[in-house]
């Protein structure tokens, strides 16, 4: 042991000697390191990330949303100036109970009609959702209640005027007073808060990427309610309809305001419906099963979009994934470059080091001795290039994170991976040099000039 701690404190000393020279030989390994940090750490976070959007839009998941714009393939023979197409009732709840009824792979279904409302209370206003739902769309979006129930069967079924409240909304209107039991004014209609959901932790990014609301700023619904005592837009477009000659729908020539035919085109009940299937194998067949199905229900016009989020996720979780070998790859080719540029640092000491080691081996060190001096002194300048590299690593993530807005995360074992990865590159490249020098003739090293 003595003779290894001996061997160790002249290799601190031969790099002590020589600093400038060491930090240039560590260069390669500090930029080495704390690249492959910066990566593990992007590449960490990117898979975070997209596991917090798949636990926004829940697992084995299917979105159908509307369309109100649809192109109608069959010949036109009306009227000069007006398109038009065959008559679609739009989606409605009897869509979402035929598929809950007849497609056996199905879970469970959730109806969501979105309402744009002005909620008021206490002489405050705020701009809000109002959105008509069932209990199982706390299910399906994994939202759970901070306090309060969810809706009872007859509030549902009689649509009564009761309401679930965001986090956001809680803060706006009740920051002192709890708000179970209170009423609040959406739109026309007074409601009787029973429940408010707990905070949903999203980035604006990821709500914005997954299509989705801020679950934080809606006020929920029964969805009876919503048709009830707000909007049926599926009644509103019948009598349309009639008044039209029933069969046909005439699409908007412009000369109208444009936000107001919009709303009023409208004719679908429902915005969205969210289907959960029992096995993810099936996501693709029960979409397609649902295609039809709804194609058949819509007089085979197809004013509905048809998504599997989850399938999209999974897509891009792979591309990240390739991505993340690719940078690893490259991290790990400038830490072999450091490596080599140690080794032949190390291999030009030797020779320039030979009277040294002649001296040494004159006084009795053996060629274990030489080894074990060159092989520290290697691995020396790799630690401190790893110590550095990790902070540089540690430094580049978070720039990264600030400058291009990306979550990155830096996990404990990437940096004990890249510090031993550093000290393994130190070892393995040392051993050649460290070698040379042993077997060096100690008669011919003292007569070198």
């Amino acid at each position: 042991m003595n003779r290894i701690l001996f061997n160790f404190t002249l290799a601190v000393e031969g790099v002590m000697d020589n600093r400038l020279r060491a930090i240039l030989t560590a260069l390669g390994i500090v930029f080495g390191v704390g690249a492959v940090i910066a990566m593990l750490a992007i590449g960490t976070g990117a898979k975070q990330e997209i596991l917090d959007r798949m636990k926004l839009i829940g697992t084995n998941n299917i979105e159908i949303t509307t369309l109100l714009e649809v192109e109608n393939d069959e010949e036109e023979d009306g009227k000069s100036g007006e398109s038009q197409r065959p008559y679609s009732p739009g989606l409605t709840l009897k869509d979402a109970e035929s598929i809950q009824r007849i497609i056996p792979t199905v879970e469970a279904i959730s109806p969501e009609i979105v309402l744009p409302v002005s909620v008021v209370r206490s002489g405050m206003l705020k701009k809000a959702n109002c959105v008509g739902i069932t209990n199982t769309f706390f299910e399906l979006n994994n939202l759970a209640l901070e306090k309060g129930k969810f809706f009872h069967d007859i509030h549902q079924e009689k649509g009564f005027p009761v309401c679930i409240i965001g986090n956001n909304i809680k803060s706006k209107f009740f920051t002192k007073t709890d708000p179970i039991g209170k009423q609040i004014k959406c739109g026309e209609t007074w409601l009787t808060i029973i429940g408010v959901i707990g905070k949903r932790f999203a980035s604006k990014k990821s709500l914005e990427d997954l299509g989705i609301r801020d679950y934080n700023s809606d006020v929920y619904i029964p969805v009876r309610t919503a048709l009830l005592r707000f909007k049926n837009r599926a009644a509103i477009t019948k009598r349309m309809l009639s008044q039209n000659g029933g069969g046909t729908y005439v699409v908007n020539d412009g000369s109208r305001d444009a936000k107001r035919d919009k709303d009023a085109d409208n004719y679908h009940q429902l915005d969205r419906l969210v289907v959960r299937v029992q096995d993810s194998e099936d996501l693709l067949t029960t979409a397609n099963v649902v295609g039809r199905l709804l194609k058949r229900h819509h007089n085979d016009m197809k004013d509905f979009k048809i998504e599997v989020p989850e399938l999209l996720l999974e897509q891009e979780q792979k591309t990240q994934e390739t991505f993340n070998i690719v940078l690893a790859v490259i991290a790990g080719i400038s830490l072999l470059v450091g490596g080599i540029g140690i080794m032949n640092i190390m291999l030009a000491s030797v020779l320039e080091r030979i009277k040294e080691i002649g001296v040494r081996r004159s006084l009795g060190a053996t060629r274990e001795d030489i080894v074990l001096q060159f092989l520290f002194e290697a691995i020396f300048i790799s630690l401190i290039g790893g110590l550095l590299g990790v902070f540089t690593g540690i430094g580049a993530s978070k720039t990264i994170e600030k400058i291009a807005e990306i979550q990155t995360i830096i996990s404990p074992w990437s940096i004990i991976l890249s510090f031993g990865v550093a000290a393994t590159v130190g070892l393995i490249f040392g051993i050649i040099p460290a070698r040379r020098a042993s077997l060096l003739d100690p008669i011919k090293a003292l007569r070198n000039d």
